[in-house]
């Protein structure tokens, strides 16, 4: 089973606010990271693994992004204030600290067995309105 963050790549890219006559703030940083973000090939990596699952018959679940970094994995309290920089998470309510990404990757890797194991197939926890399936594969077991 793997599960990976649904990251809505296609809003991360969308371009900075404002107009040429009226620019916005960080317009020039925002037009790297939109450059940048489709260079890092997430779509293509997370279609890969889809790939990779089906050909062994694995899951792979698909957690929604949101919350991720601001829940503490160490007591479950979400909050905004639980991340106070970019990098940093500081939980409010027991003290737990880390970075962000990796506390992020903690909490999706607990919650997608947790999901699976609920039987939660509801399209309000899947990715695109679609239940977790398991990946079927034409190929024969060669293990």
């Amino acid at each position: 089973m793997v599960c990976i963050e649904d990251l809505k790549i296609g809003n991360m890219t969308a371009s900075a606010a404002r107009t040429v006559e009226q620019p916005g703030r960080n317009v020039r940083q925002k037009s790297g990271l939109n450059r940048d973000i489709p260079d890092q090939g997430w779509g293509g990596f997370a279609r890969q693994l889809a790939y990779k699952q089906d050909w062994r018959g694995g899951w792979l679940i698909r957690m929604p992004a949101a919350n991720t970094s601001r829940t503490c994995p160490g007591c479950g309290h979400i909050d905004a204030a639980n991340r106070p920089s970019r990098a940093v998470s500081r939980c409010v309510a027991c003290g737990h600290a880390g970075n962000a990404d990796d506390m992020a990757a903690i909490n999706v890797e607990r919650a997608g067995p947790a999901r699976l194991a609920r039987g939660d197939t509801s399209p309000a926890g899947a990715s695109a309105g679609e239940p977790p399936r398991r990946c079927r594969s034409s190929r024969p077991d060669t293990r």
